[in-house]
């Protein structure tokens, strides 16, 4: 089992930037890939990103594609959501997401542990 945290959420301006973190603690020494989600009122669950156990392969969201980005630690146990010129239709509940594998999906079923999730909101 794998437990994920995440840290770096808030209230952020329209067009400013925000790095969300996720530490994952337990069976870290398997290869497992990391991935963002979010989730705001009345919408159905959004894929973000998501980065491969090397760090070298990353996938990201259509919505967030030029804007967001992330990375791994050279320890592999935390992932960085980078986000810059945030909308206000970025508000929502951010969750990361691991899945045990190497390689990164858009895919949340394929996710088998998941963080509380952190609020982002981003105002006009």
């Amino acid at each position: 089992q794998v437990r994920m945290v995440e840290t770096g959420g808030g209230l952020v301006q329209a067009g400013g930037s925000l790095t969300l973190s996720c530490a994952a603690s337990g069976r870290t020494d398997r290869r497992y890939a990391m991935g963002w989600f979010r989730q705001s009122p009345g919408k159905e669950r959004e894929f973000v990103a998501a980065i491969g156990w090397s760090g070298a392969s990353t996938r990201i969201g259509v919505a967030v594609k030029g804007r967001f980005t992330s990375t791994r630690d050279n320890a592999r146990t935390t992932v960085f959501l980078q986000m810059s010129s945030l909308k206000p239709e970025d508000t929502a509940v951010y969750c990361c997401a691991g899945t045990f594998g190497g390689s990164p999906t858009q895919d949340s079923s394929a996710y088998s542990n998941w963080g509380q999730g952190i609020q982002v909101t981003v105002s006009s």
